[in-house]
């Protein structure tokens, strides 16, 4: 399973970013090109390793901007702020969490791409490009399920206002920045949310003790046990890790 989940992340990253590059790699020479057995042609093992290896440069960014890494990591970054805490946890930490937490959102998407395009083109039944496509399926279907339609009418507009029988038919250069966008407002939202019972806190405290005169004492250092007392007892690192992730399976 784990092998298979790996490769079917291989494989989504080539058909995020290698749909045009597999084409421009064709009109260079014809790359190597061999008979598939099926009536088409494919690329030679070395040509595909090639795209691979130019499909990991682009690993950073997909994982940035098409996957859900940028909600959870704005929203655990606004919960740090929220609780009055600068560095802890630490970046480290929190980047951590939120890839493996990223992982485990993303493992049905990446398990549908091993066993719609990884496992067919091991068994020599799809050509290299038919599994490019077959894996742009599901990560399409991710980012729609999440992309706003007003998002995406707005990019589809800046692109020229060119219409799409569906939504499944929209490219992936309007798709993506409409997906990032989407997900930049919900982790804000979110995080919106999350700010307004500590900042309660914070108000109650500075009204107290200025009420009492405690000029001298700096109410972050009354409020910081406050707050972090009541993310404890209300469990709120699981209620957090656990809205999160409802958010993009259900």
């Amino acid at each position: 399973m784990a092998r298979r989940l790996i490769l079917g992340f291989a494989v989504a990253i080539l058909a995020a970013s290698l749909g045009g590059a597999a084409a421009h790699a064709a009109s260079i020479g014809a790359l190597d090109m061999h008979p598939d057995g099926h009536g088409g042609q494919a690329y030679t093992v070395p040509v595909q390793l090639l795209l691979l290896m130019a499909g990991l440069v682009f690993l950073p960014a997909i994982l940035l901007t098409m996957t859900s890494f940028t909600r959870i990591i704005i929203v655990l970054s606004l919960l740090r702020q929220a609780l009055g805490l600068t560095q802890t946890p630490p970046n480290q930490v929190l980047i951590g969490l939120a890839l493996f937490l990223t992982l485990f959102v993303m493992g049905p998407v990446f398990t549908r791409v091993g066993n719609d395009a990884v496992q067919p083109l091991i068994d020599n039944k799809i050509t290299t490009e038919d599994a490019l496509a077959k894996a742009q399926g599901p990560i399409r279907e991710f980012m729609l399920k999440q992309t706003r339609r007003d998002d995406l009418g707005l990019f589809l507009k800046l692109a020229g206002g060119k219409t799409y029988d569906s939504a499944e038919d929209v490219p992936f250069p309007v798709l993506v920045p409409a997906f990032v966008t989407s997900e930049l407002k919900t982790g804000f939202q979110i995080g919106f949310l999350i700010f307004l019972p500590f900042l309660v806190i914070d108000i109650v405290v500075a009204a107290v003790m200025m009420s009492l005169g405690m000029m001298l004492l700096s109410p972050t250092s009354v409020s910081l046990p406050l707050k972090l007392a009541l993310f404890v007892l209300v469990n709120g690192w699981t209620l957090v890790i656990g809205s999160l992730a409802e958010g993009f399976l259900r």
